[in-house]
């Protein structure tokens, strides 16, 4: 049997030592699924692991893709399975490690099939959306898709304001003539390895601190000159992200950089609550404090491949 060592929970947890510590003693290697760690013009602003942690275990999926790819979750799925079998091959053992709960989900679970989009239906919402705004596109979905917004509203509110989202909702139900959620749980994917999902946790307080901590240890690294290099290109999707896009509000002169730095910690501490909410709809987790013992993680984990 293969087991996929999965290790989940907010960012600035410990994830990465945790994942090293599990890599060496199960003498395996690790597959990153941080959705903005893939890429190597991002590096101080998206955490990645340092030169000596990634000396310390063999990383996948680290700085490995630029911002200009148009690299999709889907890109991701079969690319990481790819990977993975590969991996499987010569070991028993494999540690998945990252704070981004669709891309985890994508490894464990996979994705619903949706049917293929005519470009000029993409492109007629597109253009509405750069036209209208979001409110075009949360009008839409609201009417094609009632139940779907519904509930987007009501679990996962900021999805109303992701463009691409909400575009893709919106092009499927154009697209197909039926809702978007009507394509959502009819397959189900089969896994040939069996997931132990390790959850990471602390006091909001410890969590709010560590997030603080992390941010001023960005800039002093030189997070600003990082971002100032990207600034041209600050309508890349992949630099939608929490620490650059505060960085250019700057830039553009709309923020004072004090309040920058405020805002990149607040709406990471914000991000930090919505992976928490994400993660803890798997009740096959195990949470654990971030300051337990690594050898009582591994108890469990031995645990629990005995009994499977």
């Amino acid at each position: 049997m293969k087991y996929l060592i999965t290790i989940v929970g907010p960012t600035a947890i410990g994830k990465t030592a945790l994942s090293i510590g599990l890599a060496n003693h199960y003498t395996c290697e690790i597959v990153s699924c941080d959705s903005r760690q893939f890429f190597k013009e991002m590096t101080i602003g998206t955490a990645v692991p340092s030169p000596h942690e990634l000396a310390a275990a063999t990383h996948h999926f680290i700085q490995n893709k630029s911002i200009f790819d148009n690299y999709t979750v889907g890109d991701f799925e079969k690319e990481a399975l790819t990977k993975i079998e590969e991996l499987f091959q010569t070991n028993d053992y494999l540690v998945l490690v990252g704070g981004s709960g669709l891309y985890v989900d994508a490894i464990l679970k996979g994705f619903d099939e949706f049917p293929s989009i005519d470009p000029s239906t993409r492109e007629k919402v597109n253009l509405n959306y750069e036209k209208l705004g979001i409110e075009y596109l949360q009008q839409q979905l609201e009417t094609l898709d009632p139940d779907y917004f519904q509930r987007i509203t009501s679990e996962n509110p900021q999805t109303l304001q992701n463009p691409q989202r909400m575009m893709r909702f919106v092009e499927v139900c154009l697209g197909s003539g039926k809702p978007y959620s009507s394509f959502l749980n009819q397959k189900k994917n089969n896994r040939n390895f069996t997931p132990i999902l390790i959850g990471l946790e602390a006091d909001r307080t410890v969590i709010y601190e560590r997030i603080n901590q992390r941010v001023d240890s960005m800039l002093n690294e030189g997070l600003l000159a990082e971002a100032e290099k990207l600034y041209p290109n600050k309508k890349l999707n992949a630099l939608q992200t929490v620490g650059y896009r505060e960085l250019f509000s700057y830039f553009d002169g709309e923020f004072t950089l004090p309040f920058a730095i405020e805002e990149i910690k607040k709406n990471t501490r914000r991000f930090s609550k919505r992976q928490l909410t994400w993660f803890k709809r798997n009740e096959n987790t195990k949470w654990f404090d971030y300051l337990t013992d690594t050898t009582k993680i591994i108890n469990y984990i031995n645990d629990q491949i005995h009994n499977s």
